[in-house]
């Protein structure tokens, strides 16, 4: 068994959940542990099953309940030492024995995920994306990242489900009431991914055996759901590719989607 959920994803707070039979993780924390908590009870769990938090960056729309939820829970929380290190308030709540360090690029074990990390390019310390494989099943996270590597596509290949950022539409945030500075940055190379490239990162995919995407991490100003699906079905359509042979979701930041069976 492998069950993936977004609990919430957009530029305000995000959160997934994965099980199997024998664990269940989250990774990242970045909404109220109020609306964690009631997100895996819309979806038959519960935060007491929880066997760790994996962090992806300190940005606080990805961290903050995780010292909170690590201490009334005794959850152990996973990042890398750099990202530990800029973690701020929310690391001082986490048990010492609950700090758990793992390196960019080493593969590392959960109870039955096995869990290979790899570095993003974002504006953080030592921003990082997953693996996570579970027997002969593959996904993978990639969030909060300015433009996608080859190094990145090698490593998103062969997954049969991928979390992908599809943050912004370039015409949106051109003329969006962001500072240009702020403009500058989401559209810089260690910014946000647009929807055209998230749209174009999938079709390189798919012929690798990608059977599920999740956009996620949409602006609330700079994109909307429709948009993105729209972008993600023009691109492969002019590509001759059978919409329906790929699971399309759009994560939201209020709703948690379905818990969804991989195999």
């Amino acid at each position: 068994m492998l069950n993936f959920c977004s609990l919430y994803s957009g530029s305000t707070g995000n959160s997934l959940f994965i099980e199997s039979e024998n664990t269940k993780l989250l990774i990242d924390a970045g909404v109220s542990g109020k609306k964690i908590i009631d997100g895996l009870i819309s979806i038959n769990s519960s935060i007491n099953y929880i066997d760790g938090i994996l962090v992806t960056h300190e940005h606080s729309d990805h961290i903050t309940s995780i010292g909170t939820l690590s201490k009334k829970y005794n959850i152990p929380v996973y990042a890398t030492k750099k990202t530990w290190s800029a973690l701020g308030a929310q690391k001082e709540y986490i048990k010492k024995e609950n700090r758990k360090l793992f390196n960019m690029c080493e593969k590392f074990e959960i109870n039955d995920f096995k869990i290979f990390p790899f570095s993003t390019p974002h504006d953080a310390i030592d921003s990082c994306g997953f693996n996570i494989y579970k027997d002969n099943v593959k996904i993978s996270i990639a969030t909060d990242l300015g433009h996608v590597t080859n190094k990145i596509y090698n490593y998103l290949e062969n997954s049969l489900l991928v979390f992908l950022e599809s943050n912004y539409e370039p015409e949106l945030l051109k003329y969006s009431s962001y500072p240009f500075i702020i403009k500058k940055r989401i559209a810089s190379n260690d910014g946000h991914l647009s929807n055209i490239d998230a749209a174009k990162t999938i079709l390189k995919l798919i012929p690798s055996g990608l059977k599920t995407i999740f956009l996620g991490h949409l602006s609330r100003e700079n994109n909307f759901p429709e948009l993105v699906k729209k972008t993600i079905i023009n691109e492969l359509l002019e590509n001759n590719y059978d919409i329906n042979s790929l699971s399309l979701n759009i994560a939201r930041l209020d709703t948690p989607s379905k818990l969804i069976k991989i195999s």
